[in-house]
C-alpha cells in the first residue's frame, strides 16, 4: 500500500465548527419547542383573561392566580413531569417599569429532566397579606429557598414546616432585598457582634 493510502484523513477544523453550531442551534430549538409545548399545556388549565404569558430568550414564564398556584404546581409535578424544583425567589415590583396589580411576586423554577425542559411559573403576592402557598411539600428543595425569601423580602408561606430566618439574625428588623430598604442598610452593622473565629484573630484583632 502507497504511503498516500495509509494517510488518516485531514479534518476541516472550519467545517468541523460549521457542524457542531449547527447541531447546537438544532438541539436548541427541539428544546424550546418542548418547553413551548408544556408552557401551552399550563395555559390550557386557565381562562385566557387568568393567566399571564411571557417569554424572554427562549424562556417561558407562566403568571398564574395565587389562589390556584398550589395546585397548578402539583400538577405540573404530577401531570407534566416537573419533578425538580431549582428556586423559589421572589421580586419586588416597587421600581419595575409596567404595570403590576400586586408588589411582590413569588417565583418558581421548575425542570422537567425528561424533556430537558424548564418553566417559570409566577403568582402576585399582595403587599398587605404577603403570604404565598408552600411548595415544601411537593418538593422539599423548597424548604431553605422559602426561608430565604421570607428573610430577604418579608414574604410568608402558608403550611411551611419552619419558616424562620436563614441569612439574618432571627432578631433582624427588616427585609434587605425589598427595594425601599437602604442600599447601606439601618445602621443595623453597627450593632453586630464581632465573632472570633481564630486564635491569630483572638491575639492581634
Amino acid at each position: 500500500m502507497s504511503e498516500q493510502g495509509n494517510r488518516l484523513p485531514i479534518a476541516d477544523p472550519a467545517a468541523r465548527k460549521k457542524e457542531r453550531l449547527e447541531q447546537a442551534k438544532a438541539a436548541r430549538e427541539r428544546r424550546v419547542a418542548r418547553e413551548r409545548a408544556l408552557a401551552d399545556q399550563v395555559a390550557g388549565w386557565f381562562q385566557p383573561d387568568e393567566v399571564r404569558r411571557s417569554d424572554f430568550r427562549d424562556q417561558f414564564t407562566i403568571t398564574v392566580p395565587l389562589a390556584r398556584a398550589k395546585d397548578t404546581l402539583r400538577r405540573c409535578r404530577d401531570e407534566l413531569g416537573y419533578a425538580m424544583l431549582t428556586d423559589v425567589t421572589a421580586i419586588d415590583t416597587l421600581r419595575l417599569p409596567g404595570q403590576h396589580p400586586e408588589r411582590f411576586i413569588v417565583s418558581w423554577s421548575l425542570v422537567n429532566l425528561d424533556q430537558e425542559a424548564r418553566l417559570f411559573l409566577q403568582a402576585y403576592v399582595n403587599e398587605d397579606d404577603p403570604v404565598a402557598p408552600t411548595a415544601s411539600d411537593l418538593w422539599p428543595a423548597a424548604d431553605w429557598a422559602e426561608r430565604e425569601v421570607y428573610d430577604m423580602f418579608g414574604l410568608e408561606f402558608e403550611g411551611h414546616p419552619n419558616l424562620i430566618r436563614l441569612l439574618m439574625p432571627f432578631d433582624y428588623a427588616g427585609h434587605p432585598l425589598r427595594k425601599d430598604y437602604p442600599l447601606r442598610g439601618r445602621g443595623e452593622r453597627d450593632n453586630f457582634p464581632v465573632v472570633r473565629r481564630t486564635n491569630e484573630e483572638r491575639v492581634h484583632p
